[in-house]
């Protein structure tokens, strides 16, 4: 069965960071992405697929995450994606307009009730892939954040943009725009802040060589490597030099819309695991409070 959705994918995410020259080095030397472009301030980081920009690094006075950026379908009202997530108790704080941010289109920004800032971009121009390199990101994967009511942020996703629930675990629900078995995973929390990036890899071999790359440059695991339940993605959870978690991944389920929407009680493991495979050891503490400690800007 066909599907149609307004949102197409996720576009890209913005971070403020207190030292933006440290932060583009990480994110190119260690992390693999490539620098698209920079500004005054600004510096925006591509990786080898064809969207001209998957992170932007801001300067600002302490880490936080400016935004999340989602690209509108073609023949989808942008401005009527804006009215319903008024409706749904955001606010409007940028109308849509020209963007000279790498990869142009129009642009429009909302911010929802709990100060999550969600922009969608509509007729970017692609750039040419860059040559293929399994132990560098090709594009996002998803955005996991906190959230303290699971269930509301479900439902703004769903009625605002399109999105549609795919599998719901005991602290976690996974929506999605395209096949990919998420775009979005909306994590159960007593605080609204961001709980992960993750970026996609070309196969779990890359995810396993860039995990090497991050160790061998004294960066420790924080989880993984392993598979997840939901969305059967295979893993690797890092902390980067500001504390944020970001993410390796590969293997991301497809998935349609005869697919059944998973409950708690289908993604259960038992005692000493935390995932399918069996092998990946505790998450670091470390990795766990960095995991709440993220705010949006």
């Amino acid at each position: 069965m066909s599907e149609k959705f307004p949102i197409t994918g996720l576009r890209s995410v913005d971070f403020d960071v207190p030292d933006l020259a440290a932060a583009a080095a990480f994110y190119t030397d260690v992390w693999g992405l490539a620098i698209a472009d920079h500004g005054e301030d600004v510096v925006w980081l591509r990786g080898t697929g064809s969207d001209a920009y998957l992170l932007g690094l801001h300067s600002g006075s302490t880490p936080a995450i400016r935004s999340m950026t989602f690209r509108v379908a073609p023949g989808a009202d942008a401005e009527a994606l804006a009215a319903g997530m008024i409706k749904q108790g955001a606010e409007l704080i940028q109308p849509l307009a020209a963007t000279d941010e790498p990869g142009g289109g129009s642009m429009l920004a909302v911010r929802d009730a709990q100060g999550r800032t969600i922009r969608l971009v509509q007729s970017d121009t692609p750039v040419s892939p860059l040559p293929a390199a399994p132990d560098r990101p090709e594009r996002l994967a998803h955005v996991n954040f906190n959230s303290d009511d699971v269930t509301r942020d479900v439902a703004f996703y769903a009625e605002a943009l399109g999105f549609t629930l795919t599998d719901r675990s005991k602290m976690m629900a996974f929506v999605r725009t395209n096949s990919d078995h998420h775009s979005i995973v909306i994590a159960d929390a007593p605080v609204n802040t961001l709980n992960h990036v993750a970026f996609q890899m070309p196969t779990w071999e890359g995810v396993m060589r860039a995990s090497g790359r991050m160790v061998d440059h004294h960066f420790p695991i924080g989880w993984g490597p392993g598979r997840h339940g939901p969305g059967n993605n295979v893993f690797a959870y890092f902390v980067d030099p500001f504390g944020i978690v970001i993410e390796y991944t590969a293997d991301v389920l497809q998935v349609d819309d005869d697919y059944r929407v998973g409950r708690p009680e289908d993604w259960t493991w038992p005692p000493g695991r935390s995932d399918q495979w069996g092998i990946a050891p505790p998450k670091t503490l470390e990795c766990k409070a960095a995991q709440l400690a993220i705010p949006f800007a």
